[in-house]
């Protein structure tokens, strides 16, 4: 599939309440990553897994923010812009994993692109 939905992120006020939350309802497996900027892996065994991370917007709500594979984090971060899109987030490197940037499209809907590295 061209373009795959690859990680899907909650970015939320209370991580420990929303890791309490998940391991309960979900057999999912959390991973705790050491760093500056604390990040809990999600790994759900089959299908597309994700992460955790306390919300960085101020004021913001917790949510769900779903990321698309790019052959090109650079070109496709432009050409979302080109189409109406405003970067939140413009390309940046991740912990040596890849690349992201978050976009919000023009309906007001957040989505990440990601360009692993390899």
């Amino acid at each position: 599939m061209p373009n795959p939905f690859v990680h899907v992120e909650l970015n939320t006020t209370d991580v420990d309440k929303a890791k309490t939350f998940y391991t309960k309802l979900f057999d999912w497996k959390l991973q705790d990553l050491p760093g500056e900027m604390p990040y809990t892996m999600i790994d759900v065994t089959k299908g597309t897994g994700g992460g955790m991370m306390k919300q960085l917007i101020p004021g913001a709500s917790s949510a769900w923010l779903p990321y698309v594979q790019v052959d090109d984090i650079a070109a496709s971060t432009e050409k979302a812009r080109s189409l109406g899109a405003k970067v939140m987030k413009d390309v940046t490197e991740v912990m040596g994993m890849g690349w992201l940037s978050i976009l919000v499209d023009p309906t007001g809907a957040m989505l990440g692109l990601w360009k692993p590295k390899g």
